[in-house]
């Protein structure tokens, strides 16, 4: 894969010149971080960067005990914690077009069909045929994918979450009822 600093601006066209600004605010702005790094999982015929591979290596929520009695009465579900989780961004044809938005899910399984831990919270789908899909709000189409990989690791470490039943609703439902009457007795 070549170098972003090879590329030379005014010889690319709308959609390219995003997709090199946005890789190189991804170097730029993870550079020397051991919490989040990330890779180029795959390019365009350019050779610019459609899909991402993002690791986080961040302490956090993978799950609960009990999840068979998840949110049942007097059942504690306690918090299952893992330190490494993968998140895969890809950048459809339509990107940076509003409807063409950054499609962010974490891996729930390897290439080979082995489970993955993947984040329990409630802006990340846990259950499901979507297990793993992220619930952004990106603010707009100017927003860089920077930003949505930091807001990511804030979720992770649960500095954002939303888990009351209002707008824009949370991810997971399921995963939010457990916030609301366990979580937070954890301190998270």
């Amino acid at each position: 894969m070549q170098s972003s600093s090879q590329y030379i601006v005014s010889q690319l066209n709308g959609r390219n010149r995003r997709l090199l600004y946005e890789w190189q605010q991804l170097e730029q702005g993870l550079e020397g971080r051991s919490d989040i790094t990330w890779h180029v999982a795959k390019a365009n015929a350019e050779g610019l960067p459609i899909s991402y591979l993002i690791d986080y290596h961040i302490h956090s929520i993978c799950g609960v005990t009990d999840i068979e009695r998840l949110n049942e009465l007097n059942v504690e579900n306690k918090p299952i914690y893992a330190d490494h989780f993968t998140m895969k961004l890809d950048l459809p044809a339509k990107f940076p077009c509003v409807d063409g938005a950054p499609v962010l899910n974490f891996l729930t399984s390897t290439p080979t069909g082995e489970p993955l831990p993947h984040p329990w919270h409630p802006n990340i789908r846990y259950f499901g045929a979507f297990a793993g899909r992220v619930c952004i709000n990106m603010a707009d189409t100017y927003t860089d994918l920077l930003w949505g990989v930091r807001r990511v690791a804030s979720y992770l470490r649960y500095d954002i979450y939303h888990a009351t039943l209002e707008p824009p609703y949370p991810e997971d439902l399921q995963v939010a009822a457990w916030v609301r009457s366990q979580g937070e007795r954890y301190g998270i």
